[in-house]
């Protein structure tokens, strides 16, 4: 199934089944009002989605429309619980060669992962607000999962049964503001503004072969201002979802609606590019001496998108700009 978030003026939306190749929606809140409440009784809601979702496809629903992902919020416009992982070893390693960092003891070993801010996540083609240029704007391309209600000590070998739907994302970060975070050892506040998601989220069977070993085994092309800027693929991940589940659900339960990221999609073969801004200019650094490629500036786009081997468009893209925000608290 492919589901989506309606804008309809409330904080939530309402609820959407979207076709397979994203071209026709039909609301589903009598079944479930938001996309959080069916998360929570999954095996209740579960068959009845399914049925609408197969009409859809068959041109069957009654009600069905033209899907505009213009109109759209996050597919979860807040969550209960971000985490955040960091998965793709290549990446962690550029940044440690450039920076000249000592390497972190166990990470091949131990899952990176730190809590983010769920509150208040941007919808696909939403303009990104942010203060200022010169809090170093960038872009990460994401993949995520959302699972229901995962138990304390749920092992890796069973986690994946929590998966419910796979997502795509952009995880806006400001670099300025990130090493003064790091050092304190606190996390991330200021540094990881509201992260971004493409139009729909979707069963782990819509991928078919692509979902293997917890990873979504699919290149994640991103391009910022019209221009390619990578595809990396997103089946280098270190560790799969289900171990970053387990980690996440060590000692606490995750509640359902909980929210799983990759960390930026990145791989050791460097003509495949980046997906975000910084990882380039690490490269840039070993190679050159110092960056040659500055951050966001206001105006600028970013557009990402995953799709299938056979060219299926599968979450829809991010397509959104960066603008001036936050001058007001009124």
């Amino acid at each position: 199934m492919k589901l989506a978030t309606l804008a309809d003026g409330s904080r939530d939306g309402r609820l959407l089944l979207v076709s397979r190749d994203l071209a026709r929606a039909v609301e589903a809140a009598d079944i479930a009002p938001t996309l959080q409440a069916a998360v929570e009784r999954w095996p209740q809601v579960e068959a009845a989605l399914q049925a609408r979702y197969d009409a859809l496809n068959r041109g069957e629903a009654d009600g069905a429309f033209d899907f505009d992902p213009a109109r759209v919020m996050a597919p979860l416009p807040r969550a209960w619980q971000w985490l955040d992982g960091s998965c793709f070893l290549s990446h962690g390693e550029l940044m440690q060669r450039a920076f000249d960092l000592e390497p972190i003891e166990g990470v091949e070993r131990t899952p990176l992962m730190y809590q983010g801010a769920g509150d208040d996540f941007l919808g696909p083609h939403q303009d990104i607000p942010l203060p200022s240029e010169a809090q170093g704007i960038d872009f990460e391309g994401e993949f995520a999962v959302l699972v229901d209600e995962v138990p304390m000590g749920c092992p890796a070998e069973q986690a994946l049964a929590h998966v419910r739907l796979i997502l795509q994302l952009n995880d806006v970060s400001l670099r300025a503001l990130a090493p003064r975070e790091m050092k304190t050892g606190f996390g991330f506040v200021q540094a990881k503004p509201s992260s971004s998601f493409a139009p729909v989220a979707v069963t782990p069977d819509e991928l078919g072969d692509a979902w293997t070993e917890g990873r979504v085994h699919l290149p994640l092309k991103v391009e910022w201002n019209g221009e390619w800027f990578g595809h990396p693929h997103g089946g280098a991940m270190h560790f799969g979802f289900h171990q970053l589940i387990a980690h996440g659900a060590l000692t606490r339960r995750l509640s359902a609606g909980t929210l799983i990221g990759s960390g930026t999609v990145s791989n050791h073969d460097r003509s495949l590019g980046s997906a975000c801004i910084s990882e380039r200019r690490a490269i840039e650094m070993i190679e050159h001496g110092a960056p040659r490629t500055g951050f966001m500036r206001f105006g600028d786009r970013v557009r990402m998108e995953a799709r299938l081997a056979d060219g299926t468009p599968l979450f829809g893209a991010i397509d959104q700009r960066v603008v001036r925000g936050g001058l007001s608290c009124a």
